[in-house]
């Protein structure tokens, strides 16, 4: 898939569009037998929908691609269609459209959670040639926000240190992982929430690669380390269970494949291999 990113709203639509349309943050797709796709029609009025906003987004395969929100009581009985949950969707549909789902609904959720100034209450409006939106009173200019977030895989003697969250609702194991704090470094990050989760002390910190995480907004940076100090202690809230595991003996539960978390997991499972 080829997707560039654009705010520009083309004027000619002879062709049918991509449409990327929540209710609330649950997605619309077609369903034809096991076959899971994306709506691609010239208008929503073309399935009885009428958009409370429309969002475009840019071109995708050639296509125009929009997002849109349509009203939390609307209509289910749209015939070949259903409403999904986009977490529902990791590892159903191509990593790629996952992606761009992940971008719409950030920018759906941005623009209906800025249709009014957070300083003067005034109602905003669309700032012409940027993703923002404006406040005609205060002239308060507001941007699509991330919240980023680090991930890590750490590493002592051979061992990948995982740990059960109470977030979860399996028996799952993952990588630590923690969102940044206001004037702290990635590192920074990496450092204090492994401190704070597990008690461990690293060093070498590596920058390992990133996802964006649309769950509402945040983007996951990930990076490896190695073990520097400190027996594990869970913090017993956010940490239930951790260990260092070797790949002859992981947990038989682990992130699904698309995920960074996994990533990082597959990377040590890989690392290893190469010593044996």
């Amino acid at each position: 898939m080829n997707f560039m990113a654009s705010i520009k709203d083309p004027e000619k639509k002879d062709e049918p569009s991509w449409w990327f349309v929540f209710r609330k943050d649950e997605l619309l797709m077609k369903q034809e037998d096991e076959e899971i796709s994306l709506p691609q029609l010239k208008d929503l009025s073309e399935i009885g929908i009428k958009p409370l906003r429309v969002q475009y987004l840019g071109v995708l395969d050639e296509k125009n691609c929009y997002s849109a929100e349509i009203s939390a009581d609307a209509d289910e009985s749209l015939e070949g269609m259903s409403f999904r949950g986009l977490r529902s969707l990791l590892g159903v549909i191509d990593d790629e459209l996952f992606g761009l789902a992940g971008r719409a609904f950030q920018v759906m959720d941005w623009d209906r959670s800025h249709q009014y100034c957070g300083r003067c209450g005034t109602r905003t409006e669309t700032k012409e040639g940027e993703r923002a939106k404006v406040c005609p009173n205060c002239g308060l200019v507001s941007y699509p926000r991330l919240s980023p977030a680090i991930i890590v895989a750490v590493v002592k003697n051979g061992k990948i240190l995982l740990a059960h969250s109470g977030r979860f609702k399996t028996k799952l194991y993952s990588v630590l992982a923690g969102f940044v704090e206001t004037g702290e470094t990635f590192e920074e990050c990496v450092q204090r929430e492994v401190k704070e989760e597990v008690n461990i002390e690293v060093k070498n910190i590596r920058y390992f690669g990133s996802q964006p995480w649309p769950f509402p907004n945040s983007v996951m940076i990930g990076f490896t380390a190695e073990y520097a100090g400190g027996e594990i202690k869970v913090d017993g809230q956010e940490i239930l269970e951790a260990d260092w595991f070797g790949i002859d003996k992981l947990p038989e539960m682990l992130p699904g494949k698309w995920s960074i978390a996994r990533k990082l997991i597959d990377w040590f499972i890989q690392s290893q291999n190469k010593k044996n």
